[in-house]
Formats: structure tokens, sequence, C-alpha cells
């Protein structure tokens, strides 16, 4: 039973047939095969019952966010002040890129937006102060990562939704992780250009002055942040109102800096519509395939198989990181969750761990699932930005960030405050 579903899910997927359509073809495979009633019965309600969700209206909201900051101009601005505060550093722009996609991160919510982004501006700066192509295109996939760790992170939703885990609490505990594998990042390039000098490419010079004046185009995504984030923890809104708070913020400074247009609002929602259509569409093809799993008993086979091993709680984190980064080969983030947070966590819980961190550590999982080859999906956004050339740089350069993301999961699983600290402080 349950082979027979690995193996049909992994040919569907291995075929290219997109993620949803995949899922939702696996389940009315599942539903004959191994159920006396009709399942696809009841696809109807639970397509509605699905996403009738107030949470899940926080992810287009999220979506058209960071679609308005993008094409308002912010990112370029905000490149620019980035490259002169660290430029100093063995590895320049590098680090330029890991900053500026922590700090788009605390505003779009989406790993592939902040990758998109934060590459378009700095793509061109490789040949221009001759850095090592491979390590400054990982740095970019893996900057991309941090916006689903960093709060707001649509991905957070999607967990505190699937688990009825507090948003709020999950996005305090992302922000000491995410800062720390933010300086992880940063270590992992001063490494690598210490080592081979080369790398690290002309060095950009910047003056005191040049600096402080930068800070103004700062502003405006941290001035987001904290109009979103604050909010929720001020009492005064939901995660899903604070999204709205946001649309409207960013509209507001776009509307100041001369970039709010007809034109453009009709590009952001155009674009907000696609991203939604297809992160909606995968929720309901998965939650009919949970359905049809559970119905059928697939699910609990597979909860008491694992559960029935008797693995220590260490032994199972590394069950779990094993199983994450394996399945991360062969499908994007989005999917993944959805898929297997259902199966997961309530075994993870069971064994005592808290959920709150259980969801912190899948995030880093998935995270890592981001730039693992061959269907990393940040591997794809920033080769495309290439316009020329084999992705094998981009697989390359962002190994060394892998590992960096290995750190952090030991970190994690030694000190489990890293994760619970600040969400304490709000019992």
């Amino acid at each position: 039973m349950i082979a027979t579903t690995l193996i049909l899910l992994l040919v569907l997927i291995g075929l290219s047939i997109p993620v949803a359509a995949a899922l939702g073809v696996l389940g009315l495979v599942l539903d004959p095969t191994f159920s006396m009633l009709p399942l696809t019965r009841a696809i109807g309600e639970l397509a509605w019952s699905t996403n009738n969700e107030f949470l899940l209206v926080a992810i287009p909201l999220f979506i058209l966010l960071g679609e308005i900051l993008l094409r308002a101009g912010f990112a370029e601005r905000m490149y620019s002040a980035m490259s002169l505060w660290l430029s100093w550093l063995p590895g320049g722009l590098m680090h330029a890129n890991i900053g500026a996609s922590a700090l788009f991160a605390a505003t779009s919510g989406s790993s592939v937006a902040t990758a998109a982004t934060v590459g378009t501006v700095a793509i061109p700066q490789i040949k221009k102060h001759g850095y090592n192509e491979p390590l400054f295109l990982g740095s970019l996939a893996a900057g991309g990562t941090l916006g689903i760790l960093i709060p707001p992170s649509i991905n957070m939703v999607l967990y505190g939704v699937l688990t009825n885990t507090s948003v709020p609490k999950l996005y305090l505990a992302g922000i000491i992780p995410g800062l720390l594998l933010t300086a992880l990042f940063m270590l992992t390039i001063i490494a690598g250009c210490m080592m081979v000098p080369a790398w690290g490419g002309a060095r950009v010079n910047g003056t005191w002055s040049k600096r402080f004046a930068s800070l103004v185009h700062l502003a405006p995504p941290l001035g987001i942040f904290l109009l979103v984030v604050g909010s929720i923890y001020a009492g005064i809104a939901t995660p899903t109102e604070a999204a709205a708070l946001g649309v409207s913020g960013a509209m507001i400074l776009a509307a100041c800096f001369g970039r709010l247009t007809f034109a453009m609002l009709a590009e952001a929602i155009e674009g907000t519509m696609k991203s939604s259509a297809m992160i909606l569409l995968i929720i309901i093809a998965s939650g009919f395939l949970n359905f049809v799993m559970s119905a059928t008993g697939i699910t609990d086979v597979i909860t008491s198989s694992i559960s029935g091993l008797g693995l220590h709680p260490v032994a199972m984190i590394l069950v779990v990181v094993i199983f994450y980064l394996m399945l991360g080969c062969f499908m994007e983030s989005l999917s993944m969750m959805i898929t297997t947070i259902p199966i997961v966590a309530p075994i993870m819980l069971a064994l005592g761990f808290d959920p709150i961190w259980t969801g912190i550590l899948i995030i880093v999982l998935v995270e890592a699932a981001l730039i693992t080859p061959p269907v990393g999906l940040n591997l794809f956004v920033v080769h495309s930005l290439r316009k020329s050339g084999s992705m094998t740089p981009v697989i390359i350069g962002s190994l060394p960030f892998v590992s960096a993301m290995a750190v952090l999961i030991v970190l994690l699983s030694i000190f489990p405050s890293i994760a619970l600290y600040l969400p304490s402080l709000a019992d």
C-alpha cells in the first residue's frame, strides 16, 4: 500500500505533470484501488472546506504585498543600500545578496519572489566586478530561501492552518533562526572568499556619507515589516488583517515614490492571481489526496509503521531530516509541506516535540529542499534570470549553503530555545 502510493507519486512527478494535477490524479487512482466507497464524490465539499479558512486569505495578500514592492522599484534601491553597508566584507556584494534577501523576505513571505527580485538586480554584478559565478549564484538561491523563514511567511501560514498552530507564535519562532541562518550564510561566503580571495571580486567602495544617505532606501521594507508584524503582536490585527495593512502600506509607499499607477497595480494583481490560483489548487488537490489516504488507511499504516520502529526522538529527527531532503529532490516546497505535514506532524507531536519547534524545523528542511537538485525551485528561478548557460554553476554554488542549513538544523536540535524563546515570552 505504501510502496504503491510512493511509486505512483514519483512516476507522476517524473512525468513532469503539474504538482496539483499529480496529487489529484494520485488521489483518483488510490480511491478505486484501496477504497470500497466512491470517495471522489466528496471532492466538491472538500474543495470548499479546504479553502474556507479565513487565515488562508493572508496568502494572496502577502503575495500582492511582494508584487507591489517589486514593481514599485524598492528592490533596486534596497540592494544599492545594502551593497554600500556590506561590501567591505570578504565576498563584497554577495553579502548584499544575503542582506537584501533577508530584508525583502521580511515583507514578501515568498522564497521565489525573494530570489527573483534580488537576483534580477544582482546578477549583472557578477561580470562587472569579477565574482566567482557559482558562489554568487548560490548566494542568491540560498538568500531566497529566507523568504519562508523570516516572518511574515506564507509557508508558516500553511503550517498553522494544517496543524492548528498559532501563526503569531510561529512568526516569533522564526525570527531568531532566520537571523541566525542569515549570519551562517554570510559566514559561508566569508570562509570561501578567505580561502580563495579571487572569488570575492573587485571591492566596491562606499563613503560613510553615502551609507547614511542610503538608509532612506532601507526604511520602506523595515516600515512594512514593523507594520505587519507589529500590528499582530500589538493585538491590533490578525495575521490576515496584518497582511491587508501591509498591502495598504505598500500602496501608500509606492504612491509617495510616484510609482503607483493603474498599469503597475494591474500587473501586480495579475501576478498575485496566478500565484494564488496555483497555491490554492495545490491545497485542494492535496486535501483530496490526504482525505483518500486517511479513508483508505494509508495514513494510519504509515504512522503506525514509523511509530512501531520505536525510534529515539533524536533518531526520529534524523529520519525526518533525511526524508525531507530526499523528497526535496523530487517535489517543490509548497506541495511537499501540504502533502507531508498531516503525516509527519502528528508523529513528531506524539513523541513529545513542541508543535512550534516542529514547524520551524520543517520550514528549515523545506528551505533546504528549495536549493537541492534536481527540483530545487530557487535553482530554477536563479538560473532563469541568467538567460544563458547551464544550471551546473547554480547547483554547485548552492551546496555550501545547504551545509549552513545543516548546521542550523543541528543547532535547533541541540538548543530548541533558539526557536522557542520568543514564543515563550508571549505566553
